[in-house]
């Protein structure tokens, strides 16, 4: 124990100096992005180029086990430090060590308060009606979504507008935009599926009969199905006049998206970047396409080299990227491994490995402005709130650094600026 007290009070002092030197470097600017000599980059307050380098799900209140509530992080740490307060010192002392420079989502708000740039995630979906689990979307056309948007934007956006600390906000996650994991349906079929009186519905109606001048029988030979009239539409088509039919409604549903998200943040706070929806793995092309509305797109890849997603997305939007989630889990890690996303490796030897050879790879496309680890700490091996019980964490449910491959995450992230700094006219 005395040797744990000597190593918290060491962190806090060494977070004390770093916290003071951060917030002498934010002054009158704040985060932006831009592109030099072909690079895009996230230009920080003073002027100077950046990457988001983060982790996510830095939380005192981390996953508690599936059906019980209980917290085994949670309990570890309070025989550890003497208060929140030290966790969080702690905490952010050793993510600025192991060279992250961004809190990423999820994270304990009381960490916004220390001097280290974060995110913040707003949920204007998920708080408007969709269900990230199950796959359900929220009727994007319904007033209604307008209206939580700007009031949510209005709660959290508005007094953070001058906060020179802040990187930007995130509006959701890994939202559903057709067939995916969570279902077979496109947009246009969850949205013809909605009740009779909603916005969704009769927008993807009038959609249609705008398509087909109200002509049913034309829908009907393009689609190879037989309604009788176009509110009736009961099942989808199988044909390429479907598709594109659907891909079409799907765009039109991701503009509207984010075209709200878009006005209420910066409406609320003009100073910060709409860092976009953090799409899950490679989204539809016409879901990007409305995506073009955000400052920056950001992306969860769970994979071993993310740059093939990187690049289409970039293609499709002439946005740069950030990396919302990647993550690889080890199975020497005593975790079960058996629910989660994320390539499986044998040993933390071999995950330290794939998290470098991820950054060099990412990072040597211009596009490409940073990356957020998922997570902080490991999930209970017992599963959390959706069974998930992976070896996610830099640290385990005690608080121990996995020490090879931290040590791999700290060389990583400390070239991953230089390698970007020569990754002009690449990844194109």
């Amino acid at each position: 124990m005395a040797a744990s007290s000597a190593l918290i009070r060491s962190l806090m002092v060494l977070s004390a100096l770093v916290f003071s030197f951060v917030g002498m470097l934010a002054q009158e600017g704040y985060y932006h992005v831009e592109a030099r000599n072909g690079v895009w980059w996230i230009v920080d307050p003073r002027g100077e180029p950046t990457l988001s380098i983060g982790v996510d799900n830095i939380s005192y209140e981390a996953d508690r086990i599936h059906g019980t509530g209980a917290c085994p992080y949670c309990e570890t740490i309070k025989g550890i430090y003497p208060d929140r307060n030290a966790w969080e010192l702690g905490s952010l002392a050793r993510i600025r060590l192991w060279g992250f420079n961004t809190i990423g989502a999820w994270s304990e708000p009381a960490l916004w308060t220390h001097g280290v740039p974060y995110t913040v995630i707003l949920d204007f979906a998920a708080r408007s009606g969709a269900d990230w689990q199950h796959g359900v979307p929220a009727d994007f056309f319904d007033s209604r979504f307008e209206h939580a948007a700007h009031q949510i934007a209005g709660e959290i956006c508005q007094p953070r507008r001058f906060d020179h600390q802040l990187l930007g906000y995130f509006s959701d996650n890994e939202l559903r935009w057709g067939n995916d994991w969570r279902g077979k349906e496109t947009m246009l079929d969850m949205y013809l599926g909605l009740s009779r009186e909603a916005a969704g519905r009769a927008n993807a109606l009038a959609f249609l009969r705008e398509k087909y001048s109200g002509d049913i029988h034309r829908l009907n030979q393009a689609w190879g199905v037989n309604a009788s009239e176009f509110d009736k539409i009961t099942m989808a088509g199988s044909t390429d006049a479907y598709r594109a039919d659907a891909a079409e409604f799907l765009e039109r549903v991701a503009t509207r998206y984010f075209e709200v998200s878009e006005r209420a943040i910066h409406e609320a706070d003009p100073n910060h970047l709409y860092l976009g929806a953090r799409f899950a793995g490679q989204p539809p092309e016409a879901a990007l396409r409305g995506a073009r509305k955000a400052d920056v797109v950001s992306i969860n890849v769970y994979d071993f080299d993310p740059c093939p997603v990187v690049q289409q997305v970039f293609k499709v939007t002439g946005r740069p990227v950030l990396i919302g989630e990647f993550a690889f889990r080890a199975q020497n890690s005593g975790l079960p491994n058996t629910q989660g996303a994320g390539p499986r490796v044998p040993d933390q030897a071999a995950r330290a490995k794939a998290y470098a050879d991820y950054v060099t790879r990412l990072e040597s496309l211009p596009q490409a402005i940073g990356y957020h680890w998922f997570e902080w700490v490991d999930e209970p091996k017992e599963g959390r709130f959706d069974g998930e019980n992976s070896n996610y964490g830099l640290v385990d449910i005690q608080d121990r650094p996995y020490g090879e491959f931290v040590e791999a995450v700290k060389k990583a992230n400390s070239d991953a600026v230089d390698a970007h700094k020569k990754a002009a006219g690449g990844g194109q």
